[in-house]
């Protein structure tokens, strides 16, 4: 998709298409009563005789209206006026770019950032507009031989926006919502690569061709005999039971410099296959654990969304790549292994492996003598039992940098709720033989599993998130999500300001 900025009157624009917001009641936005003007009065007319209301996803066709340089108009419901948030608007842009792709009109103007409203700034209502579209019209079909497209796709879409004094800050807006748009694309294609071909290994190439294709990036990819040298026994106790080796990706994005700031370090879950090891899962949807490395697929996304703004930021990304099989080598419940820092844990599920990996990656970042550290995971199917498929799962040592992360999900609508993270879940990680346990037992398991990552974050600011509700879609729209990608980028941009 090509996107630009304009403004401009909507009867001036010489687009095969234009969309014009309405609200509930048929009350006309403000384009809609500059278009309605030009024509006589014909906006107003056809709302009448076609009984559209202006509910929320109301679609309706308007054709070669007088005094209007546009071949159609799709009228678009926008719902109350005063209740449009993030998440509404985002549907409706969904709407919208379906209902484009489907008409023939490969160009159109969207005065839908043209809305005024109070809790949504032109800045989010142009990130939004990208985001919304990108995401409607994705598709991964590179592995089908037939590949159904339409005969002429929206290929170009002008935004419009109220007056030319706005111009420069809807560019920057423009520029934001682009880069986060590549990152979220990056990320579906990663969770969406089938795992016998996305494997550690390739999720190490992808970093290096990363590497090609920004200047800025450094990467480290250690193997299992470093990892071994390391320590990282809890690590290896998962990826031994593979043939697929494991990596340690680290990729450095040095937008200031090595030496200027602290970075943001983010430590993504690249579980490429989830068998539950020893612990074997059921069959049923097993096809679905080839998401378990969305938190990967999510700090290479943020990467590149970083990299393409050239934000002024320096950030690290590391990936805990590993399969999760149940070979001859793996671990057995009843396992005890030492992980980097020391301590040690009984294994007493191999299903509960992503904190395993985690706990040695967590303590490796404290090398880089970070801002704050951020791991993203899709850890447990607890947290989809809480907060369903709508919400990401947070937890963190720091309440400050919770509010920071929960204010950034709310403006780019990719939103998490806090758990608690209170000593008192810690209990239910003690072991008879061990240092801890890595699972506590059925009760709050995102809480306990969150809790045992604690412990390997004391000495830095740490948020985890848990997106094991929120990476991926099931049934007929099967596939990743991209996130939580939009709610990181935004995060790491509202930390330059």
């Amino acid at each position: 998709m090509q996107f630009s900025i304009k403004s401009g009157n909507p009867e001036k624009q010489r687009n095969a298409c234009i969309v014009i917001p309405v609200f509930s009641g048929r009350k006309l936005s403000r384009p809609a009563a500059t278009l309605d003007k030009a024509t006589k009065g014909a906006i107003k007319q056809h709302l009448k005789r076609e009984d559209m209301e202006g509910d929320v996803g109301d679609l309706l066709w308007l054709y070669d209206l007088d005094d209007c340089f546009a071949d159609r108009i799709l009228l678009v419901g926008c719902g109350a006026e005063r209740e449009l948030t993030a998440a509404r608007f985002k549907k409706i842009n969904h709407a919208v770019a379906k209902a484009l792709n489907k008409s023939g009109a490969a160009d159109a103007a969207s005065y839908l950032t043209g809305i005024d409203n109070k809790s949504l700034n032109l800045n989010t209502l142009i990130r939004l507009s990208v985001l919304s579209i990108e995401e409607a019209l994705y598709i991964f079909d590179q592995y089908k031989t037939t590949k159904k497209k339409p005969k002429r796709p929206l290929r170009k879409l002008t935004l419009n926006v109220s007056s030319r004094r706005y111009l420069d800050k809807a560019e920057l807006a423009m520029h934001e919502a682009k880069g986060m748009a590549a990152g979220v694309k990056l990320a579906r294609d990663l969770g969406n690569m089938p795992p016998n071909i996305c494997n550690p290994t390739y999720l190490a190439r992808q970093a290096k061709q990363l590497q090609k294709t920004y200047p800025a990036l450094d990467v480290e990819i250690l193997n299992e005999n470093e990892m071994k040298d390391l320590g990282m026994g809890a690590f290896l106790s998962v990826s031994q039971g593979s043939a697929q080796p494991g990596k340690l990706i680290c990729m450095h994005y040095n937008g200031i410099g090595k030496d200027a700031g602290k970075p943001i370090v983010l430590v993504g879950k690249g579980i490429t296959f989830d068998t539950g090891g020893i612990s074997i899962k059921p069959s049923q949807a097993m096809d679905e654990m080839k998401y378990d490395m969305g938190g990967a697929a999510s700090v290479f996304g943020t990467l590149q969304a970083c990299m393409d703004m050239q934000l002024p930021v320096n950030l690290v990304g590391v990936i805990a790549a590993a399969e999760n099989m149940p070979g001859s080598n793996a671990s057995r419940p009843g396992d005890i292994v030492t992980t980097m820092s020391g301590q040690t844990v009984e294994i007493l599920n191999t299903d509960a492996e992503g904190r395993l990996v985690l706990c040695d990656a967590l303590t490796y970042v404290e090398k880089y003598d970070p801002e704050v550290v951020i791991d993203i995971a899709t850890l447990t199917g607890a947290c989809i039992m809480a907060l369903g498929h709508h919400a990401t799962g947070m937890l963190t040592n720091t309440s400050s940098l919770g509010r920071k992360l929960e204010n950034a999900g709310e403006v780019i609508n990719d939103r998490l709720w806090e758990l608690p993270l209170w000593d008192e879940y810690g209990e239910q990680l003690k072991s008879n033989f061990a240092d801890m346990a890595n699972i506590g037992g059925r009760p709050a398991g995102t809480i306990t599993a969150a809790s045992y990552l604690s412990k390997f974050t004391k000495n830095y600011r740490w948020a985890h998130l848990d997106i094991a509700g929120t990476a991926w879609h099931s049934g007929k729209n099967k596939g990743a999500t991209g996130r939580p990608v939009p709610l990181l980028t935004e995060f790491i941009l509202q930390s330059l300001k």
